[in-house]
């Protein structure tokens, strides 16, 4: 996958044509441009997005190829949002080559041309068609197949778990103002106990109504077990002694009521989504090898793999790295020693998603625990415990990548060979381990 911009820049030749499109989401515009950078089209040409305007627009650049004598075109433009997914798919269809650019290095580029901070359909495409002539751009990965369908999956998975997130905060809300005494009987906001006096009998008023015996019969009828007489004389107390509102009580009647629906169906949609995905990753080569490691589950394997889509497409653990904005830069320059960071430039959800792993496997995982109580005691160059924190993040991605390329099973006495000894001495174990040290 890697690429140098040398090699980039080689991938323009005499033969090409360079098309750049500003992408839109009801119309695209594009330009053409030879390897020169001499312009093909006299004006900004628009197509439509949707089957007729691409078949228009690959007409056309057959056109523009013939009438100029080229071979082959490069098509560039920046990944504005989801606008670009329908075309990028035709593209692929029609064997046609496209790359994109950065949204960040169009803005910053803009300028060059006519020294203006202007910004339309008809500079764009020039100033994207540039950046791909320059080799300035990045070649773009669209999943097919199991790859396409977790990736979906998972994208769906942190959308309900966002909108379960806020239904728990509203309903936390509502007990406060109108229940807070709900708090000290259940430790948990979302109790199945709980939920279903609350579904029943929304107020206190109505709680005191039901009394010990109607919130014992509820769940009675649920088949709820560990929750007897003395908890249902706990919330009927409570209820009796609430300082809760007394006021608007019918329009909060239907606020609990509804937030509890929200909450189960987000739930059941939730339980749907995360059998899907364990149903897909069994569709993939070594994934019970990474379920080996403790403190990695099947949300987390499957996360990692819908960001990073078929990881044989990269030539390295680097690479990954980079893909999660994990990779560090420096700021110096002369006598300037600035901080060391992460980039975090890449994918945002594969970024969070390792990190919590690296939460999760130093708490459960013994290796893991003795890496990171190395890297935040050592003597030379001791870590903060968020520095700890995002190196052993980057461990888990070189020893993913290590088992899903080569289907090596986990080792943990492996995993501790970079910490033991002396440097030079866990330098000369690396390329033993399959696992490159930190």
């Amino acid at each position: 996958m890697k690429s140098t911009q040398n090699k980039k820049i080689n991938q323009v030749k005499e033969t090409t044509m360079v098309v750049g499109i500003d992408v839109g989401s009801v119309k695209h515009y594009f330009r053409a441009f030879n390897w020169r950078g001499i312009e093909l089209t006299k004006k900004p040409i628009p197509f439509s997005n949707s089957m007729e305007g691409f078949t228009a627009f690959s007409a056309e650049v057959v056109r523009l190829m013939e009438q100029n004598g080229l071979e082959e075109a490069m098509v560039g433009f920046e990944p504005t949002g989801h606008y670009w997914f329908n075309l990028g798919q035709f593209l692929s269809g029609k064997n046609i080559k496209f790359v994109m650019v950065n949204p960040l290095h169009v803005n910053k580029t803009k300028e060059l041309d006519d020294n203006s901070p202007s910004k339309n359909d008809c500079k764009d495409p020039r100033v994207i068609a540039n950046l791909v002539r320059e080799g300035r751009y990045f070649f773009t990965y669209m999943p097919t197949g199991v790859f396409a369908e977790l990736r979906n999956a998972s994208n769906r998975r942190f959308v309900l778990t966002e909108e379960l997130i806020r239904t728990k905060n509203r309903l936390q809300k509502w007990i406060a103002v109108y229940f807070p005494e709900y708090k000290g009987i259940y430790t948990h906001i979302d109790a199945k106990g709980g939920m279903l006096v609350l579904k029943t009998a929304p107020t206190p008023e109505e709680i005191i109504k039901l009394g010990v015996d109607g919130v014992i019969q509820i769940w009675k009828e649920a088949k709820l077990r560990g929750n007897g007489h003395k908890k249902a004389m706990l919330i009927v107390n409570a209820a009796s002694q609430s300082i809760g509102l007394t006021e608007g009580l019918e329009e909060a009647r239907m606020e609990i009521q509804d937030l509890i629906e929200d909450y189960e169906l987000q739930m059941k949609r939730l339980e749907k989504v995360n059998s899907l995905i364990e149903n897909l990753c069994k569709q993939i080569k070594y994934v019970d090898k990474l379920l080996e490691i403790k403190g990695i589950g099947i949300i987390t394997v499957a996360g990692f793999i819908a960001e990073v889509g078929d990881i044989t497409r990269f030539d390295n653990a680097k690479e990954l790295q980079k893909l999660a904005g994990l990779e560090l830069v420096a700021d110096s320059s002369g006598k300037h020693n600035g901080k060391t960071r992460i980039s975090k430039r890449g994918r945002k959800r594969l970024r969070y998603l390792l990190v919590q792993a690296a939460v999760s496997v130093i708490g459960k995982n013994d290796e893991f625990r003795q890496i990171h109580e190395y890297y935040t005691t050592r003597k030379n160059n001791p870590l903060k415990k968020m520095q700890s924190l995002i190196a052993v993040a980057c461990k888990l991605i070189r020893v993913f990548y290590v088992i899903l390329t080569k289907g090596r099973s986990y080792d943990a006495s492996k995993m501790l060979g970079d910490i033991s000894g002396k440097r030079n001495h866990r330098q000369g174990r690396r390329g033993e381990s399959g696992y490159p040290g930190g």
